[in-house]
């Protein structure tokens, strides 16, 4: 008889090698399940921090125009038919925006004829957009006075997750965009 001689096979995983591995997976879950969890907040933020670039953009390039035209109102018809008066609105390829001390209006209800700062940051594809446009690009727009307050839809608290523009309060003065709130995003 050749008992020393024998080889024993491996029938599965020893319990060591078991516990080592829902070790491993327990560790990798609790360090990667926060970090997918995050996305949508990343998500929310970086889309309101692309809104207030727009935002920026479009009253930069709204008030060069108004610079470069020095108050002449325009002899051709914007888009909508009317002539812009260069003081208290300037005509883009898309229609009038209206002006506040040469900015764009922040003041301007939704779906006015003659948009503000939200026509005119494009932020739907409706030069004009009401309310339910904004929402359906997935961004909430309050218009009171002067100020006009951006957030995004399906933030956890809205009022914490936003920017705002508001208009200049003096000739001379540029309109102020707040520094992007993302506590609540």
């Amino acid at each position: 008889m050749k008992n020393g001689n024998r080889i024993h096979k491996s029938a599965g995983f020893t319990l060591i090698e078991l516990i080592v591995v829902i070790t491993i997976l327990g560790i990798l879950a609790a360090v990667a399940l926060p970090r997918f969890t995050n996305l949508q907040r990343d998500a929310r933020i970086a889309k309101l921090n692309a809104a207030k670039g727009a935002v920026a953009a479009a009253s930069a390039l709204i008030h060069a125009t108004f610079l470069a035209r020095g108050g002449v109102a325009d002899t051709v018809a914007c888009s909508d038919g009317t002539i812009a008066t260069n003081t208290t609105n300037v005509c883009t390829e898309n229609g009038r925006v209206a002006l506040v001390f040469g900015y764009p209006a922040s003041n301007v209800a939704l779906g006015a004829p003659v948009p503000g700062i939200v026509g005119a940051a494009g932020l739907t594809t409706l030069f004009s957009p009401l309310a339910a446009d904004l929402t359906n690009e997935g961004y909430t727009v309050l218009v009171a006075g002067g100020v006009t307050t951006f957030r995004v839809v399906g933030a956890p608290t809205a009022a914490t997750c936003q920017f705002t523009y508001t208009d200049p309060a003096v000739a001379n003065a540029a309109p102020t965009i707040s520094v992007v709130n993302t506590v609540g995003c």
